[in-house]
């Protein structure tokens, strides 16, 4: 197993049809223990129950560095080592520019931005004192490509921002053992996007992707655990174009 023994702490993992769980499913799969760390109202005490009795869920607030350090700390006590972070919370907006207010934009990037690098601060101190780390970026291919799917332009700034943010923690923290990857979805079947998609525009869409298929969330999993594992070892810093052919550079 790809991922035996290893300690992997998923944030905004709780929901059943998302990016976050089917990761999480899918190391544990691969023999890795899992945290879910998500919103009181999102139940991740119920989500990693789902996974098995090893597993976990805590509940924390990504934007919130006392709530992460406070989750950080259990997960520590509990199993005494964190091997794993995949940066997965995030919600998006479908805005155009001028009707982005100012509260939408803190949401935005509150979650996805700020979001990492709370989650990130909170473990790295651990990956340092191990020798060891993976952590594992969710980004967007709207980041890539200037939004025209469904998120709002600030959705697509926050996105770039955790490129930028993900390949800067690379480039400090690679002599000290610890790699920082990240993963860029297209369109993925989730709740994010159900039922969002006009019927009038999903065909122009399906035309832009060479593969023809609109993605699902263990096409996403599937590459975050191959970042997470030893198969990627000589890896940091870079980004993982999981489109399906949507955007090709």
């Amino acid at each position: 197993m790809l991922l035996k023994d290893r300690v992997a702490v998923v944030t905004g993992g709780a929901g059943p049809n998302g990016l976050g769980f089917a990761t999480a499913r899918m190391m544990a799969a691969q023999g890795a223990t899992i945290i879910i760390l998500d919103l009181s109202q999102a139940d991740p005490a119920a989500a990693a129950a789902r996974l098995g009795p090893q597993h976990m869920g805590l509940v924390a607030d990504v934007t919130n560095k006392a709530s992460c350090d406070t989750a950080v700390a259990a997960v520590l006590d509990a199993k005494g080592r964190i091997d794993i972070l995949v940066n997965n919370a995030g919600i998006t907006q479908p805005r155009k520019t001028l009707d982005i207010s100012p509260e939408d934009y803190d949401a935005v990037l509150d979650v996805s931005l700020r979001g990492t690098l709370v989650a990130s601060q909170a473990v790295l101190p651990t990956m340092l004192a191990q020798k060891q780390g993976s952590i594992v970026c969710i980004s967007s291919v709207s980041a890539q490509r200037g939004g025209g799917i469904l998120g709002g332009p600030h959705y697509s700034a926050a996105k770039a921002g955790v490129l930028g943010l993900a390949r800067a923690m690379a480039r400090e923290y690679g002599g000290q053992g610890i790699r920082v990857n990240c993963v860029t979805p297209g369109l993925i079947a989730t709740d994010i996007n159900k039922g969002k998609i006009p019927d009038d525009k999903r065909q122009a869409i399906l035309d832009g992707i060479p593969l023809g298929y609109i993605g699902a969330p263990d096409d996403v999993a599937g590459c975050v655990v191959f970042l997470a594992s030893d198969l990627s070892g000589y890896c940091t810093g870079i980004t993982l174009d999981v489109n399906g052919g949507m955007l090709i550079h």
